[in-house]
């Protein structure tokens, strides 16, 4: 059976997307098929998989079981195994009516195929299957294995982590993406730092009196908002200090510094009452961290921070506050002078005539879950894409030569790597 082109074949997944992930899953498996792989279909609880260096509390995981499909295609032998791995999940479809064209019909438009979860991770999946279907297009067969796996992602679902928990592991993998950053294929995810995010709730004091407005007695409580100045102070020289301590070559040679501490919002009292003490708040935040740095080791340091706060006077008459770790992922990577990055140099390079570009940091890119949960290499591209319904965004789209080039991209690497 001829395969569709991987332009007609994305569109097809983006058609099916009205109808949800169980649609392009079973289309997906259709096409492994097609491919010469053997399928199977995984049904896993993502919180039921165990993961080395990562966490995420009950409050950011989406309940249920989901569904993976694999597609496996065996080697003639002597070769190295790749499992190359995307997302099928994207967002809830929710408020569709910004959008100027139909979400599902995959209408390409100034180069663009424009459709919902198209850049998020519907390209991806699509062109690993169109990769494969490529690379055979000449009577290449591998000597290595190949596993490819469509495997759910977002909110915490784990879904390539469960694969990797239940199989031998590969000798490498490569993870389907377009790239959010504005650099196509020329753009090779090699490194990614960690992340951390936090919460710190605190409490004051209010003034003992029993009149409705306390104002007047403010001298003799301890507010919220003079602890939470406290507070920001402290975890403000942390990360001044982390700065200047923490070094990774790649990371602060793109940006300046390996590692960053931010407050992204805080609470504070009840709005409204402006006469009464605000006896409560919450700090939230979080801290990328570059690869090697132990999440317990950044934990740790932010405890300190806020404990120290809580050791004089006039805190340390106050309720001992409650730091909540809410989810954290350690950073990972690949070096450039691994034999998968030299391959997928090599195919880039070739397209554009020019060495691939290393982003070093895109925070808590899923290359990280083949190199921590499995002790594998692992590097990530995709082709040139925007608008991500995600980031609050309508009309996503992939540019459609890209995607081509990522198809081919990926066609060359699975001939340099597995033989």
């Amino acid at each position: 059976m001829t395969s569709p082109t991987p332009i007609a074949f994305l569109q097809e997944l983006i058609r099916l997307g009205r109808d949800g992930e169980a649609a392009v899953q079973a289309r997906v498996a259709d096409a492994l098929a097609a491919v010469g792989c053997a399928v199977e279909t995984v049904e896993y609880d993502p919180a039921a998989v165990t993961l080395k260096d990562e966490f995420a509390t009950g409050q950011t995981l989406q309940p249920g079981q989901r569904r993976a499909v694999i597609g496996w295609l065996k080697g003639s032998g002597g070769g190295r195994s790749l499992i190359l791995f995307a997302h099928p999940d994207g967002e809830p479809h929710g408020d569709l009516s910004r959008w100027s064209v139909d979400p599902f019909a995959g209408v390409i438009r100034d180069g663009r195929i424009t459709g919902f979860g198209v850049a998020d991770d519907l390209s991806g999946v699509a062109a690993m299957i169109s990769g494969l279907a490529l690379a055979q297009a000449d009577g290449w067969r591998p000597a290595g294995d190949i596993i490819i796996a469509s495997t759910p992602s977002k909110r915490h679902a784990r879904g390539v982590a469960a694969l990797l928990a239940r199989m031998a592991p590969p000798d490498a993998a490569l993870y389907l993406h377009p790239a959010e950053s504005g650099m196509g294929m020329a753009e090779v995810k090699a490194c990614t730092p960690g992340l951390l995010e936090f919460r710190i709730s605190f409490a004051g004091k209010a003034p003992e009196t029993v009149e409705p407005g306390q104002t007047a007695f403010a001298h003799r409580s301890v507010s919220a908002a003079t602890v939470q100045a406290a507070l920001l102070a402290a975890l403000a020289e942390l990360d001044a200090a982390r700065g200047t301590r923490i070094l990774h070559e790649r990371i602060a040679g793109f940006v300046g510094r390996a590692t960053n501490l931010h407050v992204s919002h805080t609470t504070l009292g009840v709005t409204g009452k402006r006469n009464t003490i605000a006896v409560s708040g919450v700090i939230e935040g979080a801290v990328s961290t570059p690869p090697g740095e132990r999440l317990a080791d950044v934990q740790a340091e932010i405890a300190a921070a806020v404990e120290a706060v809580f050791q004089r006077a006039p805190f340390d008459a106050l309720p001992k506050p409650e730091i909540t770790f809410l989810a954290g992922v350690a950073g990972a990577e690949v070096p450039a002078d691994h034999p998968l990055f030299r391959a997928a140099d090599a195919a880039i390079t070739t397209m554009f005539g020019k060495p691939a570009f290393v982003n070093p940091v895109h925070t808590a890119s899923d290359i990280r879950v083949p190199i921590l949960q499995a002790g594998i290499p692992c590097i990530g591209l995709g082709p040139l894409g925007g608008n991500l319904t995600q980031n609050g965004f309508a009309d996503e789209w992939v540019d459609a030569t890209d995607h081509e080039r990522c198809v081919a991209v990926v066609a060359n690497i699975l001939k340099a790597w597995c033989g």
